[in-house]
């Protein structure tokens, strides 16, 4: 074995450890009561799990991801369901309509904008 020095291995551990937070605190996204698990994709909404699908999984974290800002519908059909065409497609609506009713209270948080999209707001 190689010699080394107290010092360095300490080093190299918190550089481990470093590396090891980020990556934790990168697979869990929390806003407000809400708290996804990338990893696992587990939804909880003030300590609740939903049982979500891993396509509304997916739509919520996105927004989530881009409170505060409007999502267009085009954009969503888009990045979740990989849609090149979005004209008359009521795909989005049918989902967001099905995570609403499975938020409950929390339905709010996803406020509808009109002609446009959908914006995500913890707060609402």
């Amino acid at each position: 074995t190689k010699p080394f020095s107290p010092r360095e291995l300490v080093l190299r551990v918190k550089a481990l450890l470093r590396r090891i937070k980020t990556t934790t605190s990168k697979s869990t996204l929390t806003s407000g009561k809400f708290r996804l698990d990338k990893n696992t994709l587990h939804c909880f909404v003030a300590g609740e799990q939903l049982d979500l699908t891993p396509t509304e999984f997916k739509l919520l974290l996105l927004m989530i991801e881009r409170e505060g800002t409007v999502q267009h519908r085009e954009d969503l059909l888009r990045e979740v369901w990989g849609y090149r065409d979005t004209a008359n497609s009521r795909t989005l609506d049918t989902h967001i309509k099905r995570l609403r009713e499975k938020l409950g209270d929390f339905s709010r948080c996803i406020e509808t904008v009109r002609s446009v999209g959908y914006q995500f707001r913890s707060n609402a």
